[in-house]
């Protein structure tokens, strides 16, 4: 029996040891082009029997069979049989929990621009296998892996133009992508799992700032559909929220705690368990209140693992960064004070460590001081009806420095509303 009828016989009939034995051993002693055409015969018999799969994925056996058939092709396949094979495989592996596999699985796959190709992928189609790899290596914490996968989806965006329907809120427009024939549904779901993975991937890789803002952008999708359960945005707003009071002490994550305790939905919080104590801290952070050592634990119970970490002066993320918050609170309620006092307000952390901090944050700018080590001494810079202030600016000059910082503020809650209508223009 020559060999293509062979492969055919066996697949008809679903035995996986003959197919064994052919790929493992007479297949490798063949010349490469045999190999090659062999392989693509059986491919393309095993994709189209409607019996075949997915119960040939339960067979070892049958595995390393795969293995050897798709590291052993032509370039094309008729028909791109390997890549419906490659689909299978990974939705396969998705239902049985290997998501690594899964996602190594779609990296495979050929995908070309050229409409006359029988690989020929639309390009939501290509963001959609780049997103799924993402998806997949994020359920496996393999953070570097899915960040390069989500990096390639984002060029495919930006290069085709691929953006939220223009005016889909209001029930007009059509789509801005390239591919007038997609689903205008389709499109807006694609685009938000773009923008939810690289959130994950931006608070995995504890870039809390940045990915406060595209929680939050996610948040706002009801500008763009009405498909997404209003409960699922107020989780992406707490994760907002949480991503938001963990970032590093700066003038930016301030105009993000602005926009935050700006929306009207910051109440909501308080009913989802995990977010309860959400918008009591970002209030007082906001507003430059001291955030007391008992709401500090409730919020850290909240915490997924990465963002417990401790850091490199023993304290935790979230440790430092009310920490830090906290010392800029007290400016605004003594002139001086302290180490040792400074040190029972804040409740973490001893004297010594107190003044480390409050020595770090005076060099970096991001507080007005200065430390007295004779006396153990902190003394704030302010004037009067203001705190944490420099004597050396003017009350004009610092003035104008707030409105124009109320203003970036405002300016950033209009961005975010407006971003993906300009991108549709």
């Amino acid at each position: 029996m020559d060999p293509t009828t062979a492969i055919r016989t066996a697949i008809a009939a679903s035995d996986y040891p003959a197919l064994h034995t052919f790929f493992t051993s007479t297949h490798p002693t063949l010349n490469p082009g045999e190999q090659r055409s062999l392989s693509a015969h059986f491919i393309s018999h095993a994709v189209s029997s409607p019996t075949f799969f997915p119960s040939a994925f339960r067979s070892p056996l049958l595995a390393a069979v795969l293995d050897v058939a798709l590291s052993n092709l032509p370039p094309v396949v008729e028909g791109g049989a390997d890549n419906a094979l490659r689909h299978k495989m990974f939705e396969f592996k998705v239902e049985r929990g290997d998501y690594a596999a899964a996602a190594r699985v779609l990296s495979g796959m050929k995908m070309d621009d050229n409409a006359n190709s029988v690989y020929y992928a639309k390009p939501v189609d290509r963001c959609d296998v780049f997103v799924k790899m993402a998806e997949c290596y994020l359920e496996e914490d393999m953070t570097v892996e899915a960040e390069g996968a989500v990096g390639k989806a984002g060029g495919v965006i930006e290069a085709h133009g691929i953006g939220f329907p223009r005016e889909i809120a209001e029930g007009g427009g059509g789509a801005s992508n390239v591919d007038g024939d997609e689903e205008p549904q389709r499109t807006i779901t694609l685009l938000l799992r773009y923008k939810s993975t690289y959130a994950r991937i931006l608070d995995s890789n504890r870039k809390f700032l940045q990915a406060a803002m595209k929680y939050y952008d996610l948040s706002t999708a009801y500008l763009h559909t009405d498909d997404i359960d209003e409960e699922e945005l107020i989780i992406m707003l707490g994760k907002a929220v949480t991503c938001a009071i963990l970032s590093p002490n700066s003038a930016q994550r301030q105009r993000v705690l602005g926009m935050l305790y700006k929306d009207e939905r910051l109440a909501q919080l308080d009913s989802i368990p995990e977010f309860q104590s959400h918008s009591s801290i970002l209030t007082k952070m906001y507003l430059n209140r001291i955030v007391q050592k008992q709401e500090l634990e409730t919020f850290e119970s909240s915490l997924a693992e990465h963002q417990k970490a401790i850091m490199s002066d023993g304290l935790t993320i979230v440790e430092r960064g009310v920490l830090e918050h906290n010392m800029v609170a007290v400016s605004h309620l003594y002139t001086s004070i302290y180490f040792s006092q400074l040190a029972s307000l804040l409740g973490v952390v001893d004297a010594d460590k107190a003044e480390k901090v409050a020595a770090k944050m005076i060099s970096d700018g991001s507080l007005s001081g200065e430390i007295d080590d004779v006396e153990g001494l902190l003394r704030f810079f302010r004037r009067a009806g203001g705190a944490g202030v420099n004597p050396s600016m003017g009350e004009e000059e610092e003035s104008t420095l707030i409105r124009w910082d109320e203003t970036i503020t405002n300016f950033c809650v209009q961005l975010n509303k407006v971003t993906d209508a300009v991108k549709a223009v």
